[in-house]
C-alpha cells in the first residue's frame, strides 16, 4: 500500500508511455493519416539505413567527451584537491559545478556564441597569433561533433569532481599513511588508495554521464541543430526531427525505443562490473 501511488505514478507517467512507443514503433504512421502495419520494417532500418544508423555512431562518440574525459578529469582534479591545499578550494568547486545548476539552453545559446566564426574563441587564437587555426566550429564537418562534445565535457567535468570530492572525504587517512610508510609515491598511491576507494561514485559519475551523453537534445537543437548536414545527428534529436519535421513516427518511434534499449544495456553493464568487483 505505502508503495502503490508511486506505482501509479511511475505507471501513468513512464510505463504507459513506453508501452504506446513500443506499439508505434510498429507502425508506418505520419500522424495525421490511418496507420499501416509495419512489422519489425522500422527497427530493421535501423541497422541498415545510414541516416538512422549514424546518430547511434555519433552519440557513441560523445560518450568520450560525455563521460570517459570527465570521469578522467574528475578523478584528476578530485585527487588534486583532496591531496593538496589549494587556496579557495570551496569557490574552485562552486566555480566547476556551475554548469550542472545552468539551464542547457542557456549553455548552448552562450558556445554558440563562443564558438561562431566571429566569436570568442576566433578572437583569442587570432590574438595570439593561431590565426590558421580559426574556423567555424560549429559548421565544420570534421569539427562539430568534437566542439559539442567538448561542450558537454565542459558540463559534465563539475559533477564528476564533486562526486569524487564527497567519496575521497570517506577513504581512511590510515591508508594513505600506510601506502607512504610503504613508500608509494602519488601514482601509486592514486591506484592503490583512491580509485578502488572511489569505485562507487565512479559508478554513479558513469551512469550520470553515460545518460546524459546519449539522451542528449537541446545543446545539439541550440548548436548545431544536427548540422551541417548530418554530421552531429544523435538520436534523441533524430526522433524529434522524424516525428515533428518530417511526420516519420513509426521510424521516431523505433528510434526513441533503440535509444532506451542502449541506455539500459550500458547503465546495467556499468553497475553490474561494479556489484561483480565489489564481491
Amino acid at each position: 500500500m505505502y508503495v502503490l501511488p508511486a506505482l501509479v505514478l511511475y505507471a501513468l507517467f513512464l510505463l504507459v508511455p513506453l508501452g504506446q512507443t513500443a506499439w508505434l514503433s510498429l507502425l508506418h504512421w505520419d500522424g495525421l493519416t490511418a496507420a499501416t502495419w509495419a512489422g519489425a520494417d522500422n527497427y530493421t532500418a535501423l541497422l541498415t539505413d545510414p541516416s538512422l544508423r549514424g546518430p547511434f555512431l555519433h552519440a557513441i562518440v560523445l560518450l568520450l567527451f560525455y563521460s570517459a574525459l570527465p570521469v578522467a578529469l574528475g578523478l584528476l582534479l578530485a585527487s588534486a584537491l583532496s591531496r593538496f591545499r589549494v587556496r579557495g578550494a570551496a569557490f574552485f568547486r562552486t566555480v566547476l559545478f556551475l554548469p550542472q545548476v545552468l539551464a542547457m539552453v542557456v549553455v548552448g545559446v552562450a558556445w554558440r556564441s563562443i564558438l561562431a566564426p566571429d566569436g570568442l574563441l576566433n578572437d583569442a587564437l587570432r590574438a595570439v597569433g593561431l590565426d590558421s587555426l580559426t574556423r567555424s566550429w560549429l559548421g565544420d564537418y570534421t569539427w562539430a561533433l568534437p566542439s559539442v562534445g567538448a561542450v558537454g565535457t565542459w558540463v559534465e567535468t563539475g559533477l564528476c569532481v564533486v562526486l569524487f570530492l564527497a567519496g575521497a572525504q570517506r577513504i581512511p587517512r590510515e591508508l594513505y599513511e600506510a601506502a607512504r610508510v610503504d613508500g608509494a609515491g602519488p601514482l601509486r598511491e592514486f591506484f592503490a588508495v583512491t580509485l578502488p576507494g572511489l569505485r562507487a561514485e565512479i559508478a554513479v559519475a558513469l551512469t550520470l554521464t553515460i545518460v546524459a551523453g546519449l539522451r542528449n537534445f537541446d545543446l545539439i537543437y541550440i548548436t548545431t541543430s544536427g548540422g551541417p548536414g548530418n554530421a552531429t545527428s544523435v538520436p534523441a534529436y533524430e526522433v524529434y526531427h522524424r516525428a515533428f519535421e518530417t511526420n516519420e513516427v513509426g521510424a521516431a518511434a523505433a528510434m526513441g525505443m533503440g535509444l532506451t534499449v542502449l541506455i539500459f544495456v550500458l547503465t546495467v553493464t556499468v553497475s553490474r562490473l561494479v556489484e561483480g568487483r565489489n564481491r
